[in-house]
């Protein structure tokens, strides 16, 4: 992990339950850009990031399920912080700060049996406390409970990238798509670019269920470096990231979809010249590709959703990765 980020997730998923916050923390401060293509977004605090406006760094970003409802989880996490004295300084005490969050939320209403369940203040806090400087937890949990992707299980995942310059891109993804992550005719998954999983048995790809559209999806995620950037920058980066999701996701940026992904620039390794933007643009990519395919490896199934790994398990035995 970057240092100076910390991801915490919080879910509930049980009886009518199935939803949950994800939530990206840089207590110390980030600069930020965002791009949203879908043609259904439903965010908060995303003016601020146009490189125009006044606030050069935020402290969190959300990602959350819940549609609009779960924008309330923002409260949890901006409290959270309050507490801690992190925040836009707006005063001459140190607690009188404002924390500068935005997020973006992912439509799963209802998809555990109950559409009043969904993301609340306390998810957006728990995440909070729940969060941490390792591992990032992957599959079904935070902003994944409730995810689906085409007719399968979605999921969080989670993939970082060097790029030859020595600068590390990471990536979460919170796969949740109108599209399909599937190829039809061969059963594998779009984002596995690099080959990691075998080809499924032809019984599977037939078993495969057909992608069935909500009203509203949504794939939304956070891609994160070492680099020293302008708010300029992390927007162009941000529309780099939608570009791999393209790769995983067909078709992606649907009208029904609020795709949208955040930048953070989190250290202080210089981008000396444009060669080596041109890197970082391209690992962004890449790293969003991997963070959706990790999402949808690590899946499980849940209430009436079946993850890639419950219908292709051949896919998983013997692969040329050692996935399984």
């Amino acid at each position: 992990m970057i240092e100076g980020i910390l991801v915490g997730h919080h879910e509930r998923i049980d009886d009518d339950w199935m939803t949950g916050t994800t939530v990206v923390l840089c207590p110390r401060g980030a600069v930020a850009g965002y791009e949203s293509r879908g043609g259904a977004p439903g965010t908060r605090e995303t003016d601020l990031l146009d490189p125009r406006n006044l606030v050069e760094r935020i402290h969190a970003v959300m990602l959350t399920g819940g549609s609009a409802y779960g924008l309330a989880a923002a409260t949890g996490i901006v409290d959270w912080l309050e507490q801690r004295q992190i925040g836009f300084p707006l005063g001459t005490q140190p607690h009188e700060v404002v924390p500068i969050v935005p997020g973006a939320v992912i439509f799963d209403l209802g998809r555990g049996g109950n559409f009043s369940h969904r993301p609340t203040a306390e998810f957006g806090w728990a995440a909070c406390e729940a969060a941490e400087a390792g591992p990032v937890r992957q599959g079904t949990v935070g902003a994944g409970a409730g995810a689906k992707a085409g007719g399968l299980k979605g999921g969080v995942g989670h993939a970082t990238v060097t790029t030859p310059s020595g600068v590390t891109v990471e990536a979460i993804a919170v796969v949740n798509a109108a599209g399909s992550p599937v190829d039809p005719r061969t059963g594998r998954l779009f984002s596995d670019v690099n080959g990691t999983l075998a080809s499924p048995a032809p019984a599977e790809v037939a078993a495969l269920p057909a992608p069935h559209r909500s009203m509203l999806n949504t794939t939304i995620g956070v891609v994160y470096t070492d680099a020293a950037l302008t708010k300029a920058q992390c927007q162009r980066l941000a529309g780099s990231a939608h570009d791999g999701l393209a790769i995983a996701i067909r078709p992606a940026h649907t009208m029904i979809d609020g795709d949208t992904v955040f930048t953070l620039s989190i250290g202080d390794v210089p981008v000396a010249d444009p060669v080596q933007f041109d890197e970082l643009i391209a690992a962004s990519a890449g790293a969003f590709t991997e963070a959706i395919f990790n999402g949808l490896v690590a899946a499980t199934g849940s209430h009436s959703f079946s993850a890639y790994r419950d219908v292709c398990p051949s896919a998983f035995l013997a692969s040329p990765g050692g996935a399984g």
